[in-house]
C-alpha cells in the first residue's frame, strides 16, 4: 500500500509499505478514504518529537471497514466510519472516568504516572512516535484500528467525508478547550492561534453562547480564514505586549474571560526568543501560554490544546497564583465529545470542511508537509486522497 512514511525530521516521503493485518481479535482494518495533516504531525516532522525509526504517520483518518477482527461486535465490512485519534481500551479505569486518552491498556511500553519527557507517557496515539504507542497511522491506503468496538464511530450516507473528518481530532480538541473554560454564555473568549484547532476553538465557542470571540495570530491570512469560518473579531500579533494591552481594551480593563492557547511549544519565534530556550535548555517556548496568562481576567480560565512535550523553568507561577487562574489542558478527550459534536454536524448546526485549503493526493505528501509547516500558498488545512 501507499502511506506517508516520516524517516528524519524534515523528511517524509509516500512509500510502498506492507498492508497491515489483524494483530488482536478486537482490531479492524480500514480502507482510508480521507485523512489530513494536523498542526501535531508538525511536531514530529520537525524533530520537537523524537522518533528514530521510520513510521507511518497521521492521526486524522476515516474509511470504510475491510476486515474484522473475531471479538468486533459492533462493525462489520463495509461500515463507514470516522476514528478518534487517541486509542482506547474502553475498559480501564480512565477509559470509565471519561478519560479515555490516558487509557492504561493502549502503550504498553511507554505508559505511566509521571508523565515523563521520554517515558511514562499517556494512552497510544494513532502515528504519534514510539512514545505514544509505535501505532502506525492513517496516513496511508490501510490502516489498522485496535480496540474497534470503543472508538470508531459510524458516519451516515448522507455526510460527505470532509464534512466529518475533523471529528476524528481537531473538531474535538477545539470543543475541549472550550468545554474545559466552563463557557456557559455571554463569555469574552481570546483564542491563540488561528490554525485549525484554532478555528474549530472558535466555533466552539458561539456554540456554547459565548458573548465574543477574539482570534489572535501572526499571519493576516490565517486571521482572515478565521473570520469567514467562525466570524470572530481578530488581533494581528506584533508582539505580546501589544496584543495584551488590545485584549484588555476590549474588555473593560480587565482582561478576557477566556484565553485558549491553540499554538502550543513552536510559535513564531526570533532570535532573542531562540536564544533564550537555548540557554534555559527548552525545548520551544512558552511564550503563547504566557500571553494567554497576561491577557486572562482574574479569576479567569486558560484551556492549553496546543502541545508543550518539555518542562519550563521559567513558568509563570506567581502571575498564575495571584491572579487566582484557572488552568487546565492536555490532549481531547474525544471519546467522550465525539456523538454529541457528530449530531451538531447532522444537524447543521455547525460546518467542519470550510478550513480546508489545500486536497492533495498522498503521493505529494513531501509538499504537502512543507506547505503546511511553512506557510505557503496561504495554507491552513490539507486534506489527502490516499487513492488518487
Amino acid at each position: 500500500m501507499k502511506a506517508a512514511v516520516i524517516h528524519a525530521p524534515g523528511k517524509i516521503t509516500c512509500d510502498n509499505t506492507e498492508d497491515p493485518g489483524i494483530k488482536d481479535a478486537t482490531d479492524v482494518i480500514l480502507k482510508v478514504t480521507a485523512t489530513a495533516i494536523c498542526g501535531s504531525d508538525l511536531h514530529i516532522y520537525s524533530g520537537g518529537f523524537p522518533q528514530p525509526k521510520p513510521m507511518i504517520l497521521g492521526h486524522e483518518f476515516m474509511g470504510i471497514v475491510e476486515e474484522v477482527g473475531k471479538d468486533v461486535k459492533n462493525l462489520k465490512k463495509g461500515d463507514r466510519v470516522v476514528v478518534p485519534f487517541p486509542i482506547a481500551c474502553g475498559s480501564c479505569f480512565f477509559c470509565n472516568s471519561d478519560l479515555p486518552v490516558h487509557c492504561e491498556n493502549s502503550n504498553h511500553e511507554h505508559y505511566g504516572p509521571e508523565g515523563g519527557l521520554i517515558d511514562q507517557k499517556g494512552g497510544g496515539l494513532f502515528g504519534y512516535t514510539d512514545l505514544y504507542g509505535g501505532y502506525d497511522g492513517g496516513q496511508a491506503q490501510f490502516v489498522r484500528v485496535p480496540y474497534a468496538d470503543i472508538g470508531p464511530r459510524k458516519v451516515p450516507d448522507s455526510l460527505t467525508d470532509e464534512q466529518v473528518l475533523f471529528l476524528t481530532d481537531i473538531f474535538p480538541t477545539g470543543y475541549s478547550g472550550v468545554d474545559w473554560a466552563e463557557v456557559k454564555g455571554g463569555e469574552t473568549v481570546v483564542i491563540f492561534g488561528a490554525g485549525p484547532v484554532g478555528i474549530m476553538a472558535a466555533k466552539s465557542a458561539w456554540l456554547r453562547n459565548a458573548g465574543r470571540v477574539i482570534i489572535v495570530d501572526t499571519l493576516q491570512y490565517r486571521l482572515k480564514k478565521a473570520v469567514a469560518a467562525a466570524n470572530c473579531e481578530t488581533i494581528l500579533w506584533t508582539d505580546a505586549e501589544e496584543v495584551v494591552e488590545k485584549i484588555r481594551a476590549k474588555t473593560q480593563g480587565r482582561g478576557a474571560d477566556v484565553c485558549i492557547d491553540a499554538v502550543g511549544f513552536e510559535p513564531d519565534r526570533n532570535i532573542v526568543d531562540r536564544a533564550k530556550a537555548l540557554i534555559n535548555f527548552e525545548k520551544g517556548s512558552i511564550k503563547v501560554l504566557e500571553a494567554c496568562m497576561s491577557a486572562v481576567r482574574r479569576g479567569g480560565i486558560v484551556s492549553v490544546l496546543g502541545v508543550y512535550p518539555t518542562f519550563y523553568d521559567n513558568f509563570p507561577v506567581g502571575q498564575f497564583f495571584d491572579k487566582g487562574i484557572t488552568l487546565r489542558g492536555g490532549q481531547a478527550v474525544v471519546h467522550k465529545h465525539i456523538d454529541k459534536l457528530l449530531q451538531y454536524v447532522i444537524d447543521g448546526k455547525i460546518v467542519l470542511d470550510d478550513i480546508i485549503t489545500h486536497r492533495l493526493p498522498l503521493t505529494e505528501v513531501a509538499y504537502a508537509y512543507d506547505i503546511f509547516k511553512n506557510k505557503k500558498e496561504d495554507c491552513v488545512k490539507v486534506v489527502l486522497d490516499p487513492w488518487a
